[in-house]
C-alpha cells in the first residue's frame, strides 16, 4: 500500500490505514490530506480518504472520492478492495463480492482480501465460492487453526460432513500429544464435540460414539458429553447403556423433560413411536416407571406431569388431583398454561371439570381438599376459582367463567392476575373495550410493572385503541426519541398488534407502515450474523455456529415474520382493488360543494395543520438531537446519526405505483419459507389471478388441493378460479391456446371434478357438509351466488338453515367442533352484508348472533359495552346487565379501587 509514494508520504498513508483501524478518523483525514496536497491524483490514498469519510456518515464524498481513486489507479487492489468495504458497509453484499475479486485478480495470495471475501462468501451462502476461498487461506497459511477449522465448516454446511471430518482429522494430525495447553483446553473441547456430531452427521455413528469415548479426557463440557453419548447409543440401539446413562442425566437435572423422554426410548416405551394407545401394556410398564421415578425424585414437577399426557381416566383424574393440589395451595398463577395442553385429549377436559368441581364444592363445604383431613388455607379457594375461571373460559363457556372469576376478585380484590384472566375472558367474549378496561385496571395497580403495561398495550390495540396503546407503551421507553425507541426494541408483537388495528381501521398505509417495521427486523436479523462469521471460528462455538447458520437460513419461516408478511399482502390486495385518492383528488371532493369563502377557510385551515406539523418534527428532531449529544458525552465520532422519518403515516406506500408487484416481493418470499402453510398458497392465488398469471394462479389452486382439499377457501379458490376461466374470451394466440388446452385437462384429473360442471362440484361439496360445518356452508352459498347470481335467495337460506350443534361434554369443546365461533359468525355477516349485500339477511343474522354471543360488542350483545349506544335511549333492564355493570361489580365495595372510575373509563371509550 502507498508503495508508488515517496518514503515520508509512505509512512503518512500508513499512518491513514493505522487510524482507520483504530477509529481516530480526524487524524486520518488530516493525513490524506498532507498526501492530496502534493499528490492530488494518488488513487489509494484519494479511496482511503473516501473510506474514512464513509465511517463518519459522509456517504455521497465517500462514494465520490473512493470512485476518483480507482478511477487513478485501476490496477491497484488496494483501491478495489477499498470499494468492496464501502459496498459492504451498505449491506451491498454482491457488489462487495465483484470489488474483492477484481482485487484478487491483482493480487490472488493477498490474506485479508481473501478473508473479507470468505466472510461474504458465507452471509450470501454461496457455498461453492466459499469452499474455494478458505481452500486457498488453508494452502497460503497452514499453520493458522481458524484456516483449518473454516475449510471443515465450509464442507460442512457445503453438505459435504465427510470432507470436514478428514480435514480436522488432518488438522489433529499436526498437533503434539500433550495438546492443548491449560487455555486452550476448552477451544480444543468444542472442536472435538464438533468432530463428533460431524461424525453422527455423515452416517457413522459407531465412529462418532469410538471417538467420543477416545477423546473423553480432554472434553470440558462433561453434561454436552453424556447428552452426545446417551443420544448415540440410542441411535446404536444399545438401550441398557442408554439407559444407565439418562439415569445419570436425571440425577443432575429430574426437571429436563427431554431427559425422561431418552429414557422412555431406551426402554422402548416411547408413545411418540407407538401412538396414544399401545396394545403391549405400554402404558402400564410407562405408569410403573414414573412410579419409580417419583420416588427417586420426589421434588420433580416433570416426574409429575408427564404422566399426565398418557393416563386416561380414573387414574388420569387421581394424578392430576395429586398435581394441582400443591400449586392451588402455593398459589400458582401459571397452572393453567401447564394443564391447557390436556385439553386436546378427548375426555380429560371433563374429567378436569368434574374433579376441579369436586376440589370446589370440598373447600367451600369444609374447607379441606377431597378425602383430606388437613384445614387448607383461606387463599386456595382463591386459585381454585382463578383456575376454574381459566377452565371454563377455554370450554367457552363464558358466564360461568366469569361468574368465578367475580367471586375471586371480590374475595382478594387486590389480586392483579384476577383482572388480567378476567379481561382474557372479555376479550374471548367478544368485548374487547372491557378487556382494556380491565388491563388497564390491573397496570394501574402496580405501575413499575413491564409486563403488566404489555398485557394493557395488547388488550388496548385489540380494542383499536391506538393512540391510547401507544401513550401507555411510552411509560417504558426511553426518554426523547420514544417511537423510535420501541422500533428500535424490535418490539414485533406491538408492531403486528398496532398494524392489524389500523387495518381493523382502514388505515392501511400506518398499517404497511407496521408491517414492513416487522419484515426490516427480519432483515436486521440476517445482517446481525456477518460479525459471527469470524467471532466464531475465533472462540472455537462451532456447533453453535452451524446452528445458527442453519437457523438463519429458516428464518423467514418463523409465525411472525409469515403474520407480517401476509398481513402486509392483503394491505396491497386492498390498495390494488380500492386505490387511495391522490390528495388534490380529496381535497375537491371535500370542498365540493362549498362556497367560495368556506372553500378559503378550509384550505387556509389545511395550510395551518401542515405548518404545524413541520414544526412539530422539526422540534422533535431539534430534541432527539439534543437528547443524543447530551447522553454519554455525546455521538462517537463515526456513530452514523438516525435517519429522520420522511413517511410517518405511510402515505408513500399507500399510493404505490404497483401495489401487487409489492406484494409479489413478499409472497416470494412466503412461497420460499413458508412453502407448506395454506395461507402462502391462497395469498399466492389472490395476486397472481388479479396479475392474470393463469398459470402461477392454477399452480397455487393445485397446491391449496394437495394441502387440504376440503377447506372453504380452497373451495371458493377452485370455484372462482375455473368460473373466471369459463368466462374468457376466445383465445386470441397460440400461447393462450396452449393454456387453456392444458386447463382443461388438469381440470379433468382433479379429484372429484371429472365432467362434471361447476355447480355440481358445488352442490356435492355442500352435501357432504350438510348441516355439519356453517363455513363450508357458507363457502358453497358465495359460490352458487357468483356462478347463478339470481339463486341469491337460496344461498342466503343456505346460510340462513345452518344449526348450531352444540357439542356433547366428552368432546373437545376448546377446539370448537361442530360448535359456531364468534370470528366465524363475524365473517358471515360481512359476507351477507358485503358479498350478498341483502341487509335484511345481514340484520337477522347479527340478532341471532348476539342471542348466542352476549357479550359481543361487534353484535352489540345484551351484556356487551356497546348494548346500549346500538339501541340508542332504550334503558338497561336488570336482566340484560352490560358489560359496564359487570365491570362495577368487579370491583366491590370492600375494594380499595374506585368502582366508579372503571365505569368512567367505560363510558369515556364508548363516547369516543
Amino acid at each position: 500500500m502507498g508503495a508508488s509514494l515517496p518514503p515520508k508520504e509512505a509512512n503518512l498513508f500508513k499512518l491513514i490505514v493505522k487510524s482507520y483501524e483504530t477509529k481516530q478518523y480526524k487524524k486520518g483525514l488530516k493525513a490524506a490530506d498532507a498526501i492530496l496536497k502534493k499528490y492530488p491524483d494518488h488513487g489509494e490514498t484519494l479511496a482511503m480518504k473516501g473510506l474514512t469519510l464513509n465511517c463518519m456518515d459522509r456517504k455521497t464524498e465517500a462514494y465520490d472520492l473512493v470512485r476518483k481513486g480507482l478511477k487513478n489507479d485501476l490496477k491497484s487492489h488496494v483501491c478495489w478492495h477499498v470499494y468492496g468495504l464501502l459496498y459492504r458497509s451498505d449491506r451491498e453484499y454482491r457488489e462487495a463480492i465483484k470489488c474483492y475479486r477484481n482485487a484478487l485478480r491483482i493480487d490472488p495470495e493477498n490474506i485479508q482480501i481473501l478473508r473479507d471475501l470468505s466472510l461474504l462468501q458465507a452471509q450470501m451462502r454461496d457455498l461453492v465460492g466459499f469452499v474455494e476461498t478458505r481452500r486457498q487461506l488453508l494452502t497460503l497459511k497452514p499453520n493458522h487453526r481458524n484456516n483449518w477449522i473454516g475449510f471443515a465448516i465450509a464442507q460442512h454446511i457445503n453438505l459435504n460432513p465427510e470432507m470436514a471430518v478428514q480435514i480436522l482429522g488432518a488438522y489433529e494430525g499436526t498437533l503434539e500429544d500433550s495438546y492443548p495447553p491449560d487455555n486452550e483446553r476448552y477451544e480444543h473441547s468444542e472442536m472435538l464435540l464438533y468432530k463428533v456430531s460431524l461424525l453422527d452427521e455423515s452416517g457413522s455413528p459407531e465412529k462418532a460414539l469410538e471417538e467420543l469415548n477416545k477423546k473423553e479426557h480432554k472434553i470440558v463440557d462433561k453434561l454436552g458429553l453424556k447428552e452426545q453419548q446417551a443420544e448415540l447409543l440410542l441411535q446404536l440401539n444399545r438401550l441398557e447403556e442408554a439407559k444407565e446413562l439418562y439415569k445419570d442425566l436425571l440425577n443432575i437435572n429430574p426437571e429436563n423433560y427431554g431427559y425422561y423422554e431418552g429414557l422412555q426410548k431406551s426402554l422402548g416405551l416411547s408413545l411418540r413411536q407407538a401412538g396414544t394407545q399401545s396394545e403391549d401394556g405400554r402404558v402400564e410398564r410407562l405408569v410403573e416407571l414414573y412410579k419409580e421415578l417419583a420416588e427417586l425424585y420426589p421434588q420433580s414437577s416433570a416426574v409429575k406431569r408427564i404422566p399426565l399426557d398418557f393416563l386416561e381416566e380414573g387414574a388420569f383424574k387421581f394424578a392430576v388431583d395429586v398435581y394441582v393440589r400443591p400449586f392451588l395451595r402455593k398459589g400458582v398463577p401459571s397452572l393453567f398454561t401447564d394443564l391447557r395442553p390436556l385439553y386436546k385429549h378427548p375426555g380429560k377436559a371433563d374429567i378436569i371439570d368434574e374433579l376441579l368441581t369436586q376440589i370446589e364444592f370440598s373447600l367451600r363445604s369444609t374447607g379441606t381438599f377431597p378425602s383430606s383431613l388437613e384445614q387448607e388455607s383461606p387463599s386456595t379457594i382463591l386459585w381454585v376459582l382463578f383456575l376454574l375461571a381459566q377452565h371454563f373460559d377455554q370450554r367457552r363457556q363464558f358466564d360461568i367463567a366469569l361468574e368465578k372469576i367475580n367471586e375471586a376478585i371480590r374475595h382478594t380484590p387486590t389480586a392483579i392476575d384476577l383482572y388480567l384472566i378476567k379481561g382474557r375472558i372479555m376479550k374471548h367474549a367478544g368485548d374487547a373495550l372491557v378487556a382494556s378496561s380491565l388491563a388497564d385496571e390491573a397496570r394501574s395497580m402496580d405501575l413499575s410493572d413491564r409486563y403488566l403495561n404489555s398485557d394493557c398495550v395488547k388488550r388496548m390495540l385489540q380494542a383499536d385503541q391506538v393512540e391510547l396503546a401507544e401513550k401507555t407503551a411510552l411509560l417504558f421507553t426511553k426518554e426523547g426519541d420514544q417511537h423510535n425507541n420501541l422500533y428500535d426494541m424490535q418490539c414485533i408483537w406491538y408492531e403486528l398488534a398496532s398494524g392489524d388495528s389500523h387495518f381493523r381501521q382502514g388505515a392501511l398505509g400506518k398499517a404497511l407502515k407496521k408491517y414492513l417495521a416487522v419484515e426490516k427486523h427480519y432483515n436486521d436479523m440476517v445482517e446481525d450474523q456477518f460479525d459471527f462469521h469470524t467471532y466464531c471460528l475465533r472462540k472455537m462455538t462451532l456447533r453453535a455456529y452451524v446452528r445458527m447458520l442453519r437457523f438463519q437460513d429458516h428464518l423467514h419461516s418463523h409465525r411472525f415474520f409469515h403474520r407480517a408478511a401476509a398481513s402486509a399482502i392483503r394491505c396491497y390486495l386492498q390498495i390494488y382493488d380500492f386505490p387511495p385518492k391522490a390528495a388534490a383528488e380529496e381535497e375537491e371532493a371535500a370542498v365540493a360543494g362549498l362556497s367560495t369563502a368556506e372553500r378559503k377557510k378550509y384550505r387556509q385551515k389545511l395550510r395551518k395543520a401542515e405548518a404545524r406539523a413541520r414544526k412539530e418534527a422539526e422540534d422533535k428532531a431539534k430534541e432527539e438531537e439534543t437528547n443524543v449529544s447530551q447522553s454519554k458525552g455525546g455521538k462517537k465520532a463515526g456513530q452514523a446519526s438516525k435517519s429522520v422519518d420522511d413517511d410517518p403515516d405511510g402515505e408513500k406506500l399507500l399510493h404505490a405505483e404497483d401495489p401487487l408487484g409489492e406484494a409479489v416481493k413478499y409472497l416470494k418470499l412466503l412461497q420460499a419459507h413458508s412453502h407448506e402453510s395454506l395461507e402462502t398458497h391462497l395469498l399466492a392465488f389472490e395476486v397472481y389471478l388479479r396479475r392474470q398469471k393463469i398459470l402461477l394462479a392454477f399452480q397455487a389452486v393445485k397446491m391449496q388441493l394437495q394441502l387440504d382439499s376440503d377447506n372453504p377457501d380452497v373451495h371458493r379458490c377452485v370455484i372462482r378460479f375455473f368460473s373466471t376461466m369459463d368466462k374468457l374470451s376466445a383465445p386470441e394466440t397460440s400461447a393462450d391456446n396452449l393454456v387453456r388446452s392444458v386447463l382443461t385437462v388438469e381440470r379433468s384429473s382433479l379429484k372429484n371434478f371429472g365432467e362434471k360442471s361447476l355447480l355440481e362440484i358445488n352442490q356435492s361439496y355442500l352435501d357432504v357438509h350438510h348441516a355439519e360445518s356453517l363455513q363450508h356452508r357458507v363457502a358453497a352459498a358465495e359460490m352458487l351466488f357468483l356462478l347463478e347470481p339470481g339463486r341469491k335467495a337460496e344461498a342466503v337460506s343456505i346460510i340462513e338453515d345452518s344449526v348450531n350443534s352444540p357439542v356433547s361434554r366428552g368432546a373437545a369443546v376448546a377446539e370448537g367442533v361442530g360448535q359456531w365461533q364468534l370470528k366465524d359468525c363475524i365473517s358471515v355477516h360481512k359476507v351477507l352484508q358485503y358479498s350478498f349485500q341483502d341487509a335484511d339477511a345481514a340484520s337477522r343474522w347479527r340478532v341471532r348472533s348476539a342471542e348466542l354471543f352476549p357479550y359481543s360488542t361487534y353484535f352489540h350483545g345484551v351484556r356487551s359495552s356497546t348494548f346500549g349506544e346500538a339501541h340508542g335511549s332504550r334503558p338497561m333492564s336488570n336482566s340484560s346487565t352490560t358489560t359496564i355493570h359487570q365491570g362495577a361489580d368487579v370491583l366491590d365495595k370492600s375494594t380499595s379501587h374506585s368502582a366508579n372510575g372503571l365505569i368512567n373509563n367505560l363510558k369515556g371509550l364508548q363516547m369516543k
